[in-house]
């Protein structure tokens, strides 16, 4: 297995499944970061206190990853998600398969990964890992479940073997759609709720916005063709409740960052990793706009991070909506 994608997220997957014994490449596209993580032994920026098990290796050479590996697992931010399939593409082998946890919509586009591998790659195996997930507690080996989605049952089945342990499990579907639609909107509406965190608004607003958060994620995730039940689970709620209650979700923080008076830029700065929900948030406001799919919290979102408008009037504007029948 080759994992491409040298970030916190994509070292902590490499970790585990060397950890269960598969002979894993890791590989980016920094060639000094790479090389520091071999020399530490550990990616010391992001996870110090989890050491590379000895069947995990280092590899620079993308052409030698790809020409020695079957099954390829894309870890990088959904911006970066087309260049590197691209990179790989003319790399790849006839029987190569390709799985990915990257989280969103492609910002240009609006299409949802598996639409952006399909344009780039064509047709063949395909496979989106997502799920209530912390790269820190993966890397440490704390418990952990999450959900492979396939269309290809053999290949869903076999990938979630290879990654199980005695303390990750993995559960498998088909709904790819459903799965992809979870991933991106959590993080819109984790923004949120840490904004309603850091305006100290308390724990009812929260549990307000992650219960209405999933109804507008289920109302996407169904006109795109994905299924509710699917939003109920690991990738929908599961992920959404991790992402909008506990201090290590990015969105969180920098949604609490806001709420205290900072720039989108500054909140950004003070994170030093990429906060995926300030993309997604145009781009699921443009997916819903286009759709005519009513999520007036991910608008609201939107609207602070690339409207300007300030953080009370968007909550008042929540607040003041046209009483409704809560199922509608």
């Amino acid at each position: 297995m080759a994992v491409i994608g040298a970030g916190s997220w994509g070292t902590a997957l490499a970790i585990q499944l060397a950890r269960e014994g598969h002979h894993t490449f890791l590989w980016g596209r920094d060639a000094a970061h790479l090389d520091a993580l071999r020399r530490a032994g550990c990616n010391a920026r992001y996870l110090p206190n989890a050491p590379f098990p000895e069947t995990l290796v280092i590899e620079p050479d993308l052409g030698s990853v790809l020409a020695r590996v079957r099954d390829v697992l894309i870890a990088v931010p959904s911006h970066a998600f087309r260049s590197t399939l691209e990179l790989l593409a003319p790399a790849l082998r006839a029987h190569t398969r390709i799985a990915w946890a990257t989280k969103g919509f492609e910002l240009a586009s609006g299409l949802l990964p598996h639409q952006v591998a399909l344009e780039v790659l064509g047709d063949r195996p395909t496979a989106v890992l997502s799920g209530p997930t912390f790269a820190r507690e993966v890397g440490a080996g704390l418990p952990t479940a999450m959900t492979i989605a396939s269309r290809d049952p053999e290949f869903g089945a076999e990938l979630a073997r290879v990654i199980s342990g005695p303390h990750f499990r993995a559960y498998t579907q088909t709904d790819i759609v459903g799965v992809e639609v979870g991933g991106a909107v959590k993080n819109v509406i984790a923004i949120g709720s840490g904004v309603a965190d850091g305006m100290g608004y308390g724990a009812n607003t929260r549990v307000a916005l992650i219960t209405r958060g999933l109804a507008e994620m289920m109302r996407l995730g169904v006109a795109l063709g994905g299924r509710r039940e699917t939003l109920m689970g690991l990738a929908g709620l599961g992920d959404l409740v991790l992402t909008c209650t506990d201090d290590q979700s990015r969105n969180r923080r920098f949604g609490m960052a806001l709420a205290k008076g900072q720039t989108a830029s500054a909140a950004a700065t003070g994170i030093d990793q990429v906060v995926e929900g300030v993309a997604a948030a145009r781009a699921v406001h443009e997916v819903a706009a286009r759709l005519g799919v009513d999520m007036p919290i991910c608008r609201e979102v939107y609207a602070i991070l690339h409207e300007g408008k300030a953080v009370a009037a968007a909550v008042q504007a929540l607040m003041a909506r046209e009483v409704r029948a809560e199922t509608d």
